[in-house]
């Protein structure tokens, strides 16, 4: 498996998974995609449906990581893909199943479902793949004899994800930059109550963007990222969004019979790498009908989706929300879709990107581009705070399951593609506990709360505000590492 850029560089040059596993962006600033996606024949099809989750995730990551040996490679997921590290099940649900689906019910004709991505050790999808990428940095930094400075953004699951992750981890410091006072109350206290030496939190004065915009900058000061030995755990990490991949598979044959059927996924929508993960698993030959893209009232993704036009927004377009995950305005993952789009064409997708740096953005709809859309199965839809208010009170009404604002995002897109005999897959983002607030708006009580989380925002936090400068950033990491 060879790996190249979005933009070009590592054309003709050999890149394997273990090279870029520790470097985020691409020389060139674009993002890692492998060369060619592998094919899932129907004979592995058949084989895998029947795995438990980490033999499933060695089967798919064996397929992007030739240069780790499989004892290894299978030892690291099923290290990660326990029961008593996924253990914060609800009453109903199976630990052993790691991403249990639940049925709702059928509506229009198809078959509604929550694939449960949230029973992890900080309540959010975004554990699915960081506990992975943990264990895969600490194997590959121990192997190389080498230590790494991650720095990361986040809009609120990424960070505290990451940092249980690589909490404690040998080698590892973290550094997570998260937009200061847009959070939710739990979402702030599970990052900024850590107490390990390793973990940093930096809350920046601005949005999301601005944060994931400081990443990039540094990022593409190659000396200063080389001398720092600076690694990324966002979705703009190549194994972020392939660990990903796995939980399509899983949802699919939770949700089917046979391999001739196909399904729907509708997925809550930001930075746009959960989502293309999904476009990744159909790509691999996974029989996926349509990928629906959930927004909210920061719906860059659902425009581009609806009219061609990819037009990002400033800090001062981007709303903060009820569903603050999604308050993102500049999908960094949008890029990987774009150069498939684009018939893998880097030249075209380096002026594109360029055209968002210098003019804000793109429109493909006049180019002949768009088209092809809908022949990655893709289709949109937007979200408000009334949107997911009534959808948390509905779902809660009519199936007793309590859920969070991102998945009521996704529920209500999810109910506008519903297509008849096709079963409808919503991927559950968090858990409600993390938005008390919107729960207690729509039901008139407070959201269920784990065991191990009472008493989480009372405890001492621990953070440094910083304006959102890039050399400032820098400064601070520079000072914090020695280096």
């Amino acid at each position: 498996m060879n790996y190249i850029s979005t933009r070009g560089a590592g054309i003709g040059e050999r890149h394997t998974f273990s090279d870029i596993l520790l470097g985020g962006l691409a020389k060139d600033g674009g993002l890692y995609l492998p060369a060619e996606y592998p094919r899932v024949s129907a004979d592995e099809l058949a084989r895998w449906r029947a795995l438990p989750y980490a033999d499933l995730a060695f089967e798919i990551l064996s397929k992007f990581s030739d240069d780790i040996a499989p004892d290894d490679l299978r030892a690291l997921t099923r290290r990660t893909y326990r029961a008593d590290v996924y253990c914060n099940v609800r009453a109903d649900e199976d630990a052993s199943a790691i991403t249990p689906l639940k049925t709702l019910g059928v509506e229009g004709g198809a078959p509604l479902s929550l694939l449960a991505l949230s029973n992890g050790p900080t309540l959010a999808f975004k554990d699915m793949a960081m506990q992975l990428l943990g264990n895969l940095f600490e194997y590959a930094l121990a192997k190389e004899g080498r230590t790494l400075n991650i720095l990361g953004a986040t809009s609120g699951d990424t960070g505290s994800a990451a940092e249980y992750a690589m909490r404690g981890k040998s080698g590892i410091r973290v550094f997570m930059l998260s937009p200061h006072r847009k959070m939710s109350a739990f979402q702030t206290a599970q990052m900024y109550s850590l107490r390990e030496p390793n973990i940093f939190n930096l809350a920046i004065e601005g949005v999301f963007d601005d944060c994931q915009d400081i990443v990039k900058a540094v990022s593409n000061d190659h000396a200063f990222k080389a001398r720092q030995r600076i690694g990324t755990v966002n979705s703009i990490n190549w194994a972020r969004v392939v660990a990903q991949v796995v939980y399509y598979f899983k949802g699919y044959f939770a949700a089917t019979r046979s391999n001739d059927e196909r399904v729907s996924f509708t997925v809550p929508s930001g930075n746009f790498g959960n989502v293309c993960a999904g476009h990744i698993a159909r790509m691999m030959g996974l029989p996926i009908e349509k990928l629906v893209v959930a927004t909210n009232e920061n719906d860059v993704l659902d425009e581009f989706f609806r009219t061609g036009a990819y037009r990002v927004r400033g800090a001062a377009q981007t709303y903060h929300t009820s569903s603050p995950s999604m308050d993102i305005s500049k999908a960094s993952n949008f890029e990987r879709f774009v150069f498939d789009l684009l018939g893998r064409d880097p030249a075209r997708v380096l002026q594109l990107f360029r055209d968002v740096e210098e003019k804000g953005g793109f429109d493909l709809a006049a180019s002949g581009d768009f088209a092809r859309v809908r022949e990655f199965g893709f289709v949109s839809g937007r979200s408000t705070h009334d949107d997911r208010i009534a959808a948390i009170s509905d779902v809660f009404a009519r199936y007793g399951v309590m859920i969070d604002t991102h998945t009521a995002d996704g529920l209500k897109v999810a109910r506008e593609h519903l297509q008849a005999g096709v079963p409808m897959i919503v991927l559950e983002t968090a858990q409600p506990i993390k938005f008390g607030e919107s729960i207690r708006e729509a039901l008139g009580r407070d959201p269920e709360r784990p065991a191990a989380f009472e008493g989480l925002e009372a405890l001492p936090q621990r953070f440094e505000v910083l304006p959102s400068d890039a050399e400032r950033v820098k400064a601070f990491i520079a000072t914090h590492t020695g280096l």
